[in-house]
């Protein structure tokens, strides 16, 4: 099949793939990334926009998948197992830990849409006076008519060269300042999927360079996802009409947000809503994420 605009258009399939110039290409010229992480941007800002695609579902997983990253960063152990432990399994008056913060932060980052308020929920140590005049920085001196990687890697060295051990609020940021530069009204966490811990010590046309490289790595794994929630997503209302709860509806519409689920974040009681988990995973709809036979988590 020859690729073209309307082939993506019209076949699902076409919709989720990334050519491969964008991809087999490496370079050290900015000219030739900024051009490489250009098409990128602009084939996944397609993609998402796609009614079959589970935005919120795919933003979560991406959050999931951005603090783990952020963890290993950190140097400490937990990987994503461990992190939707910290956060699904919390009880009224627990801390979620260090890395649970961390993932708490993305999840929080990346579920409401773009606002300084929203941002400083996510980022409760952080004023919200200064995130604002973080992400004003990427539009200072003519800023705000560059491409958008100029505006990100701008946010990203205001905020590293004040606070340089802020890493996650410094990567959510510049995620808020790639939405703000395309339009989108939430962020889709991708650059802490794309920059090595090293990038975020340099400056200047170096961190430029870094960020159009951590767009062309990133993006073919969000798209990957993306076609794989897609999937999955759509398995899932095929069997909802089986479901004879009258509140499995809903209880479809938070599988269809979230990327793991305890049966006690369902709208029914605990023994019916263990029975539904049960019974979407006999029907192939979701996973048991844990493989525990207490305390499970299932997920699209």
């Amino acid at each position: 099949m020859t690729f073209t605009l309307s082939n993506i258009q019209d076949d699902p399939a076409m919709q989720l793939l990334l050519p491969s110039w964008v991809t087999s290409r490496r370079s050290e010229s900015l000219e030739d990334m900024a051009f490489l992480s250009g098409g990128a941007l602009s084939y996944l800002h397609q993609v998402i926009k796609q009614q079959d695609v589970p935005q919120a579902l795919l933003r979560d997983r991406l959050a999931l998948q951005a603090a783990e990253a952020c963890i290993l960063f950190s140097g400490r152990p937990e990987r994503a197992g461990e992190l939707r432990d910290a956060i699904h399994l919390l009880r009224p008056g627990d801390l979620p830990g260090p890395a649970g913060e961390t993932y708490l932060a993305w999840r929080r980052a990346a579920e409401r849409p773009l606002s300084v308020k929203a941002l400083h929920r996510a980022l409760p140590e952080v004023e919200a006076t200064r995130i604002a005049a973080w992400l004003s920085a990427g539009k200072e001196r003519g800023a705000g008519q560059a491409g958008p990687i100029t505006r990100v890697a701008k946010v990203l060295e205001a905020v590293l060269t004040e606070m340089p051990r802020t890493e996650v609020a410094a990567l959510i940021l510049a995620d808020t300042a790639l939405a703000q530069a395309l339009g989108w009204d939430h962020i889709l966490p991708l650059f802490a999927l794309g920059l090595a811990r090293v990038d975020l010590t340099r400056r200047g046309d170096a961190l430029r360079l870094a960020c159009h490289g951590a767009v062309t790595t990133a993006t073919p794994q969000a798209l990957r996802m993306a076609a794989d929630l897609s999937r999955r997503a759509e398995r899932l209302k095929t069997v909802a009409p089986k479901l004879r709860a009258k509140t499995a509806p809903a209880a479809v519409e938070v599988f269809l947000s979230r990327d793991a689920v305890a049966p006690s974040a369902l709208p029914m009681p605990d023994r019916a809503a263990r029975r539904l988990c049960d019974r979407l995973v006999d029907l192939g709809a979701v996973r048991e994420l844990t493989g525990r036979d207490t305390f499970r988590l299932y997920g699209v």
